[in-house]
């Protein structure tokens, strides 16, 4: 990747200063849209208070998980983004997705770092409560792993090939565990899988563990495998008890992973909240991939222990693309964790929230087709993403679908989310 200048906030100059003082006087008479839109970032927050624009609270709390993807959360906070729009981030570490789920749905979360597949699980009710939800925005492409145990490698093991003749060769229950049952990771192990020719459930055991703990649990023998998002892949490489076998970007090239979500009623209570938690969000993103530098200083934020609590040569290696898979082949990735990319990053499109429904159908989660693209429609909360990328003049796609190639060959558009849904050989 390129180094690039940094983005930084507008300085205000003496004459912003002065059409501040009459942009206040005069706020009374100019609607709340017609207002943000005049402002710059850096004036924003100064108008709040005299608008109908100002957030509606001023402290978010917002739950993430110890993972890299978690960047443009905390990077909001540190680095003050969320300053320039009236609010205050709190980030609130969690101990597991079930608990993020949970806070969600009862309110003691305004919003969280969270699994695209989770929010739409909750939103239909599958395994655990039913609450309509809301995606504001994807927070980060690929950047995901499928690690297998040094033990597997001993005997043979290097790659999705070798796993089925082993398992057809040597018979016992084989174990792999992702994080949340309707989450991105168990939808990554599940399809790699059965590229593979392997039913994860037919074949093997599907196991819930919480990121942090998937090495620790790899350690003491209690999988063969798991799907989880940086570092904790790289972690098992550097403590010895296992290797990569595949990237989920090798999976689906730019595929969506971690969104910023909550609950369609908190963002009907808190809109104004919702959008400027939002923009700061997004402008975190942009700055991360602005630079290389950039990418450091965020990998060396991250690695405290108030947030993912490893080191930080661990998180930035593959952060920047640098990849080793722990037996022997090394890469540069370019599709490495993005998490803007020009805008491309975070739009939250139709097809990407429909493609996780298809493969709940696909695995029984759901026992019925639902209508996908009302459901998308529903949660993806597209009107709010365009307000905010305007106001932030960031580019927007031109359609709220998008064409996928998988690693099985198969494409994705969304045309037909049912007849792909029942397409796949390996099934529930």
């Amino acid at each position: 990747m390129k180094p690039q200048k940094p983005v930084s906030p507008p300085a205000v100059s003496a004459v912003a200063n002065e059409g501040r003082r009459s942009l206040l006087k005069n706020a009374g008479v100019l609607s709340g849209a017609g207002l943000m839109g005049m402002l710059t970032p850096g004036l924003r927050g100064a108008v709040y208070a005299a608008g109908s624009d100002a957030p509606e609270k001023k402290e978010v709390k917002v739950g993430f998980i110890p993972l890299t993807d978690c960047a443009s959360v905390v990077m909001a906070s540190v680095m003050k983004f969320d300053e320039k729009y009236g609010i205050k981030i709190i980030p609130s570490k969690e101990a597991s997705w079930a608990s993020v789920r949970d806070k969600l749905v009862n309110g003691e979360l305004d919003a969280a770092h969270v699994l695209y597949g989770l929010i739409y699980g909750v939103h239909l009710g599958i395994g655990g409560p039913k609450k309509d939800m809301a995606v504001l925005m994807n927070l980060n492409n690929n950047g995901q792993a499928i690690t297998l145990s040094k033990k597997l490698h001993e005997k043979g093991v290097k790659d999705g090939p070798s796993l089925k003749k082993l398992m057809d060769t040597e018979k016992r229950e084989y174990t792999f565990a992702q994080t949340f049952p309707t989450g991105t990771h168990a939808m990554w192990i599940y399809y790699w899988l059965a590229a593979q020719g392997i039913d994860p459930f037919k074949d093997a055991k599907a196991i819930t563990v919480p990121p942090p703990q998937m090495v620790a649990n790899m350690r003491v023998g209690a999988m063969d495998g798991f799907c989880v998002g940086e570092p904790w892949g790289n972690r098992a490489i550097a403590d010895g008890v296992g290797f990569t076998v595949e990237t989920t970007q090798a999976i689906w090239k730019d595929h969506p992973e971690k969104t910023l979500g909550t609950t369609s009623e908190w963002v009907a209570k808190y809109p104004n909240t919702a959008r400027a938690m939002t923009m700061a969000v997004m402008e975190a993103g942009r700055w991360i991939d602005a630079s290389l530098s950039n990418r450091q200083k965020t990998a060396q934020t991250i690695a405290d222990r108030s947030y993912v609590n490893t080191d930080a040569d661990i998180i930035v290696a593959r952060m920047l693309g640098r990849y080793d898979n722990g037996i022997g082949k090394k890469w540069d990735d370019p599709d490495y964790m993005k998490f803007y990319n020009d805008g491309a990053v975070n739009y939250p499109y139709l097809s990407d929230g429909m493609w996780f429904l298809t493969q709940h159908r696909r695995w029984g989660l759901l026992k019925s087709d639902p209508d996908y693209l009302a459901v998308a429609k529903q949660v993806n909360r597209i009107d709010l993403y365009k307000e905010c990328a305007s106001a932030l003049k960031m580019p927007v796609p031109k359609s709220d679908f998008r064409t996928s190639k998988f690693i099985d060959g198969t494409v994705w558009d969304g045309r037909d989310p049912k007849k792909y849904a029942a397409s796949f050989k390996i099934h529930a």
